[in-house]
């Protein structure tokens, strides 16, 4: 069961390569490109950036003790660390 899309706006090209840079840091497998498929650690979920600042993440799978706002809050976080940067 898939979770409620998160739509994050104000994303720069800095921000979105800071964040997947993060988000393979922390151990999750991010390909190139501004669309595709983030997993690991249990979790998997479709993103797309438009290329100017709207970006969307759709978690698709996740441990199911996990509840979708734990999961949408760290990345958020990741986010908001690199807008801070």
């Amino acid at each position: 069961m898939s979770c409620r899309p998160i739509t994050l706006r104000n994303v720069s090209l800095d921000t979105f390569k800071c964040m997947k840079k993060k988000l393979q840091d922390y151990g999750i497998h991010v390909p190139p490109g501004n669309r595709g498929e983030l997993s690991g650690k249990g979790i998997t979920a479709d993103f797309e950036w438009d290329g100017m600042s709207n970006l969307t993440i759709t978690i698709t799978e996740k441990p199911f003790i996990v509840n979708c706002e734990v999961v949408a809050m760290k990345i958020k976080h990741f986010v908001k660390e690199c807008q801070g940067s």
